[in-house]
């Protein structure tokens, strides 16, 4: 009897567990209690009390908690660790009952009376101690009290087109006395600039007033190759006197009081007005011991989250970037978790940041649109890199360390960026992207479609550690607000690399896997779509190495290959340009190959890149130049188009974007096969119906382009810089300046040090733009013994003090 008792009471304890759902539904509402027990019926409350009823139910079964519609103002930021993983039978999800209308919020809905203030503004008393930070009304983020206003339709900082110059615009210049005077206490207020150079921007806060009436400022060190602030593009925003147009505000945080200017059509007694609070929605806390684990987030909306460009500090290796580690979400060590079908909303900084080690996190069919700064970004911890530097300039080849790879593994790979529809990002930060790829490994990138931009559209801040793929992509209307850049851009400014390319290429003889130390695999650029109208296409800057690029349709920039080795481009087709060659190394091994191109190669500085017997690459040929046989032949003597042809390439539809050849196309004779021109961007319906997709150029034209005068003086052959490619190859911050193409060592000039290559923009700091101002200046200096020359050598500036 014993026995059959203990056989009962086993099946009885079976049944239990096969009775136990394996589907736990927990239900949240912002109208429910946190002392109901989670039923659709009796909904609890908060997102904290769901993940803490969820983690006593984590590996045991599937948990749902499903947020009901209306808004979750979080009180501070949601914390997932270890214990609150799922598994991968049972994951831990957290979705919307009705996808897009469950908003997780860092911020909180103010209850306010307004009152007539003067001149179209109100006020209203703010109780509490509070700092505004951000202001949404009807749930639009509204703009600081600001100088110069915004202009509807303009790019930098929403109030100038993008003009590559460094003229003052004095009537829009906040930094002017007189505007200054104007202001009784600018405490608190923020100076926005772009980098000199454009490239990307800095900011700094007013601390006050100095003395003489100039402004106290702290800051500036959001670029990681600092220059001056841009005499033209900057602007202050948090200042009381500027608040004079509708859509601004401004906080007296002393007074607890707040000043809107509203529009005409606006009722601000029943607006709905919101603030923030929180810097980071939520966070995954986990290590690679202990990582976080299979928990979804699904359908959901992420609103304010703080801005973060003032603590935009870290250095990212020797890219031009600076970073803040944080976001609306942030990963610390987690695996196998995701976030789909969710919206992330006018954040004030980056919307998903992946730091440091994570694997396996995907990203798919998310809308990311008006961020602060990056859409997503994966950034790894710099201590996993050998010999890493952390600023421009040159490495010392004597001490390096040489071992392969990585140290450890703290960093993010293996995730994935999938069907994301990515917009209007850098709002704040404009060194930033949509997609941001730093010392991470095997992030994929795929069916993205994303433009509207400042900068690049997609990054790679370096080598380090390579794997990469970036496919059936649609990515366009870049670089808005910066310059010297493209839709796609990268460094590689690795181990291998320094600014001079003979000390470079002298190095890469003696150990020619060099370049490849710090990556792991090859990037892969294949199968998407880019457009740039105000830089390249693809830009692959200093070093970038070991890139595989093939079936991409470039609209309207062209390819830009500079300092690397091991690149190859095949079977791609370039609209309306060209293959960029910039200061290739004698012995790169790059290919260029079955590709079509509307004109001749536009090379910038190749005059140190020529190997002894004068070819470029490895091989340049068998390409199809739709444009004429003098475009062709142009670089012959480079070793390069010996088996190339000219022709129509006989598209099917370009007017309509199917850039297909016909059957009788030369293009197929050179090699080129066609490839799909329908899968480009978003694949969701709900995304397509709402993504943009680019120009389609309308005018097929030759692209190609006058390289310009070139002069002799002094025993070296000059040339005025004019293009794009010469400024972004020498590193200038507008196109100016007299670029010495040859200079012979027994020349005048190369007797007094000057080196082909150089720049010369400044004599005795006096600017030059043109030889023929250069010849003036000499003239004028030819009673003076001395003079000092200012140019730019390597990307660095440098003065020569020479006799004549």
């Amino acid at each position: 009897m014993r026995l059959n008792f203990r056989f009962l009471s086993f099946l009885f304890l079976i049944g239990l567990v096969a009775c136990q759902p394996k589907t736990l539904d927990i239900y949240v509402s912002p109208q429910g209690n946190d002392d109901q027990n989670g039923s659709a019926e009796k909904p609890i409350k908060t997102l904290q009390k769901a993940k803490d009823l969820a983690s006593s139910y984590a590996g045991k079964q599937k948990v749902n908690i499903i947020l009901e519609d209306g808004t979750y103002y979080l009180d501070e930021t949601l914390v997932f660790d270890f214990k609150d993983s799922g598994t991968e039978e049972f994951p831990i999800n957290f979705r919307a009952a009705h996808e897009g209308e469950a908003v997780v919020s860092g911020g909180k809905e103010l209850n306010l009376s307004w009152q007539s203030y003067q001149n179209g503004i109100y006020q209203a008393k703010v109780n509490g101690d509070i700092n505004i930070d951000q202001l949404y009304i009807n749930g639009q983020r509204q703009r600081m009290a600001r100088f110069p206003n915004a202009v509807e339709g303009k790019n930098v900082f929403d109030t100038w087109e993008l003009v590559h110059t460094k003229e003052p615009d004095p009537k829009n210049d906040p930094l002017n006395p007189e505007r200054i005077a104007s202001w009784s206490n600018p405490e608190g207020a923020y100076v926005h600039a772009m980098h000199s150079a454009l490239w990307g921007d800095m900011h700094w806060l007013v601390n006050g007033k100095n003395e003489d009436g100039s402004l106290d400022l702290e800051g500036g060190w959001q670029n990681n190759r600092p220059s001056p602030m841009h005499p033209r593009y900057r602007m202050v925003e948090n200042v009381f006197e500027e608040l004079d147009v509708p859509g601004e505000w401004f906080f007296n945080q002393a007074e607890g009081m707040l000043y809107y200017y509203p529009s005409k059509e606006m009722n601000l007694a029943s607006a709905k007005v919101e603030i923030v609070r929180l810097k980071h929605l939520i966070e995954f806390r986990g290590t690679k011991e202990k990582p976080v684990r299979f928990i979804n987030l699904q359908g959901l909306v992420f609103k304010h989250a703080a801005r973060s460009f003032m603590e935009n500090k870290e250095q990212l290796l020797r890219s031009d970037w600076t970073v803040y580690r944080g976001g609306a979400i942030v990963y610390y060590g987690a695996e196998d978790c995701s976030v789909t079908d969710c919206e992330f909303d006018q954040l004030g900084g980056n919307s998903i940041f992946v730091n440091n080690y994570n694997r396996r996190l995907s990203f798919k069919s998310c809308y990311i649109h008006h961020g602060g700064a990056n859409g997503i970004a994966f950034v790894g911890d710099p201590a996993m890199v050998r010999s890493p530097l952390f600023r421009y300039g040159k490495q010392d080849f004597e001490k390096i360390d040489r071992t392969p790879g990585p140290k450890g593994d703290n960093y993010p790979e293996d995730c994935l960026v999938e069907d994301c529809l990515i917009t209007m990002t850098g709002r704040d930060e404009k060194q930033t992207s949509p997609v941001q790829i730093s010392m991470a490994h095997k992030i994929t990138v795929r069916h993205c479609s994303i433009y509207d931009v400042p900068r690049a559209g997609i990054n790679i801040s370096e080598g380090t550690f390579g794997g990469h793929v970036i496919e059936y992509c649609d990515v366009f209307n870049t670089v808005l607000e910066t310059g010297d850049h493209g839709s796609f851009n990268s460094w590689g400014r690795d181990r291998f690399w320094t600014p001079d390319i003979r000390e470079t290429d002298a190095e890469m003889k003696k150990d020619p896997n060099l370049f490849k130390l710090d990556m792991l695999a090859p990037n892969t650029i294949r199968n998407s779509r880019w457009r740039c109208d105000h830089g390249w296409d693809i830009d692959l800057d200093d070093g970038s190495s070991w890139y595989t690029i093939y079936n991409n349709l470039l609209l309207n920039g062209g390819l830009k290959m500079r300092e690397g080795y091991h690149r190859t481009a095949t079977n791609n087709i370039i609209i309306n340009n060209s293959l960029h060659p910039h200061v290739w190394y004698p012995e790169s091994g790059d290919v260029f190959m079955h590709n079509i191109v509307f004109g001749a190669y536009r090379p910038a500085v190749m005059q140190r890149a020529i190997a002894a017997d004068g070819k470029w690459g490895q091989e340049l040929d068998y390409n199809l130049f739709a444009t004429n046989q003098e475009d062709r032949e142009k670089f012959q003597v480079n070793g390069c188009d010996q088996n190339s042809m000219v022709g129509d390439p006989m598209f099917i539809n370009p007017k309509e974007g199917n850039f297909a050849v016909k059957e009788d196309s030369p293009a197929l004779k050179i090699g080129f096969k066609n490839f799909d021109m329908t899968q480009f961007g978003v694949v969701s319906e709900k995304l397509r119906k709402i993504a943009k997709t680019p120009n389609i150029p309308q005018k097929i034209v030759s692209g190609n382009t006058v390289t310009g005068k070139v002069y002799t003086w002094l025993g070296a052959k000059v040339k005025n810089v004019e293009t794009l490619g010469e400024q972004s190859a020498n590193g200038l911050s507008s196109m100016s300046g007299v670029l010495l193409l040859d200079v012979p060592a027994n020349s005048e000039l190369g007797q007094r040090g000057f080196n082909t290559s150089d720049v010369i923009v400044g004599v005795n700091k006096q600017e030059v733009k043109t030889f023929e101002q250069l010849l003036q200046l000499f003239q004028g200096l030819q009673s003076k013994k001395n003079c000092t020359i200012n140019m730019m050598r390597n990307q660095q500036a440098k003065d020569l003090t020479v006799s004549f």
